[in-house]
């Protein structure tokens, strides 16, 4: 017994060790990048490094593609990069944009809660994630990153610019799960930006309006954007990338800057292609001067968010004063503004109703794939506790809740709707309530797109993800963003892969990769994945068996594209401006809108 019981304390020992020892390798800090070859670029020179697991792709990270936003530059249009001295470090990524970082902890551990993992995979996930230093940030934050293997290639290749999510307010383009290599080794040279958020990105404000050359405020993350493109055209052959053959593609609030960037005048010419991952603005009602009933202006949400940092009659210099950080804090005042914090339709920037443009074909119609994942909503119900946002509340009592449904949309669809979900059972409406929001949160409008898209004559792909994970005790399915590790390539090493998970990582990360060459995801030998059309309704299944499938929910989402149509019908006349072209003017001259450049 003596010798057993020594045994077992060494066993115990070693297991105790060996686990000390695999926290220590999830939490130390990964070594500096070697160098890789110097580039010379419009503004510099830059040190590139090498990628720590495929030292035949280099990294290029922290490049600035447009002038530090801050002090007077802060809430205009971005200004050109700045030249430097010397070779540049392009090894660390640049900071990240000023954000609130509130209730992000709690996000993650319902994320890790509904992923199903297990105590050991539960405490390492939460020491990799809390062990390292809260990332740098700035309101100098206009940077991207560069992957490639092509750099002084004699064949350009096709580029991919990554648009990352965060409800406009959080994320930035260095994020781990976007840095990978998946999509590089496919032939490909990969970007991922930075981009203005929050109130930086998006307020709008009279006095910041009337210090504009346009006459505009708002939308300062979108110009961020168009002037990443803008960099990319001009730069991105030093990287081996193609200027004339450029994806732009991103998820929630990414695949929403998508759809922003094809409804601007401002990027004609610098997208090819477009893949949009859970998002699109088909219905942002936001207006500058003019709202919807039961909606402000952008100019009065912007009064209302500096309500109580600056006075009412502050003038651009005074707001341009505010300390960042000041900001920052303050927008734990104003949360209910949070759905002001977003793009809006100025007349300069974003002309019409994005759901307008994208309905009569009034945005730069390109090859798309889109689609969006089985269980969207499943992070946001508990929360939001509704089965539509076209109500900002529901009442507690189930039968009033379904007398509201019936309200909304009218009781022929809403007994529909009702049936489809089975919203009326008592121990199951949560649920049902939750699969409908993710319906109404993004399903209908990424095949509203692609319809419109296939009307306008360009090719189109929609996919429905539905893959689960693996765990009996996962809670969450296929989840908002669930997707992204599978397109990059970027899993956890806890995440539990089969090897039928990894066969569709490998598969997914071709189908983007193909569409990004030549706008058809097929190829590879992959399966066929089918044009789409309105009349067939073909959709491609990722679960994580790959097969196409008719009519993915089209029941439910016929429903709800009849209320969006009569959603953006409605709202036409109250938010797009009725002078087709604005005419502004600037020092003293009248200039069309669209000769305007960021």
């Amino acid at each position: 017994m003596k010798w057993f019981l020594i045994a077992l304390g060494a066993l115990a020992a070693l297991a105790a060790a060996a686990y000390g020892g695999l926290i220590w390798m999830i939490t130390k800090a990964p070594p500096p990048l070697e160098n890789g070859p110097v580039i010379s670029l419009s503004q510099g020179e830059i040190q590139t490094g090498l990628d720590r697991d495929n030292a035949d792709i280099i990294q290029v990270n922290g490049i600035p593609f447009a002038a530090p936003p801050v002090g007077d530059l802060r809430w205009r249009a971005p200004q050109p990069a700045l030249n430097w001295e010397g070779v540049r470090d392009g090894k660390l990524f640049g900071a990240e944009c000023m954000q609130s970082r509130s209730g992000s902890g709690e996000f993650l551990n319902d994320l890790l809660n509904g992923m199903g993992l297990n105590a050991v995979q539960r405490h390492l996930a939460t020491i990799a994630l809390q062990s390292g230093p809260p990332p740098e940030e700035s309101e100098d934050c206009l940077f991207l990153n560069v992957r490639t293997a092509n750099a002084g290639g004699s064949d350009l290749q096709p580029v991919m610019v990554w648009i990352h999510g965060g409800s406009h307010q959080t994320g930035a383009g260095s994020q781990s799960i976007y840095q990978a290599n998946q999509l590089v080794e496919n032939g490909v040279v990969l970007v991922t930006v930075n981009y203005r958020l929050g109130p930086f990105g998006y307020i709008a404000h009279p006095a910041l309006s009337a210090d504009d050359p346009r006459g505009v405020s708002g939308n300062y993350g979108l110009l961020d954007q168009v002037a990443a493109l803008t960099w990319i055209k001009d730069n991105i052959a030093a990287f081996g990338g193609d200027p004339e053959n450029v994806t732009i593609f991103g998820e929630s609030a990414g695949a929403q800057s998508v759809t922003e960037i094809m409804s601007t005048p401002l990027s004609e010419g610098l997208f090819h292609k477009a893949i949009l991952q859970s998002g699109a603005s088909t219905y942002n009602a936001n207006g500058l001067t003019t709202a919807i009933e039961g909606r402000m202006s952008m100019h009065d949400a912007g009064l209302e968010f500096f309500d109580g940092i600056a006075a009412a009659d502050a003038s651009a210099a005074d707001l341009r004063a505010i300390p960042a950080e000041d900001i920052v804090a303050h927008i734990a005042n104003k949360q209910h503004l949070g759905g002001y914090a977003l793009p809006t339709v100025d007349g300069v920037v974003i002309p019409r109703l994005m759901g307008e443009a994208i309905r009569d074909g009034g945005i730069h119609n390109v090859p798309i794939l889109a689609g969006y994942n089985a269980d969207e909503a499943t992070l946001f119900y508990p929360s939001m506790q509704v089965p539509t946002v076209l109500a900002p509340e529901f009442p507690d009592a189930l039968e009033d809740r379904l007398a509201l449904l019936r309200e909304i949309y009218g009781d022929g669809d809403a007994e529909a709707l009702i049936d489809l979900y089975g919203l009326d059972d008592p121990k199951s409406f949560q649920k049902a309530e939750m699969d409908m929001l993710g319906d109404d949160l993004f399903g209908v409008h990424m095949r509203f797109l692609a319809r419109a898209n296939w009307l306008s004559g360009m090719p189109t792909y929609l996919y429905h993800f539905t893959r689960v994970s693996p765990s009996k005790t996962q809670t969450i399915g296929a989840f908002h963003a669930a997707e992204i590790f599978f397109v990059f390539g970027s899993h956890s090493p806890l995440a539990g892969l089969t090897e039928a998970d990894e066969t569709l990582t490998a598969a997914m990360g071709k189908y983007w990769t193909n569409f990004a060459k030549t706008g058809n995801p097929n190829g590879d030998s992959l399966p066929e994945w089918p044009l789409y059309e309105p009349m067939s309704d073909e959709w491609m299944t990722f679960n994580p068996s790959i097969e196409a499938k008719t009519g993915v929910r089209a029941d439910k989402l016929d429903i709800m594209e009849r209320q969006l149509f009569s959603r953006i019908e409605a709202a036409v006349p109250q938010i797009t401006p009725p002078v087709e072209e604005p005419v502004l003017a600037l020092g003293g001259e009248e200039v069309a809108a669209d000769s305007l450049q960021p």
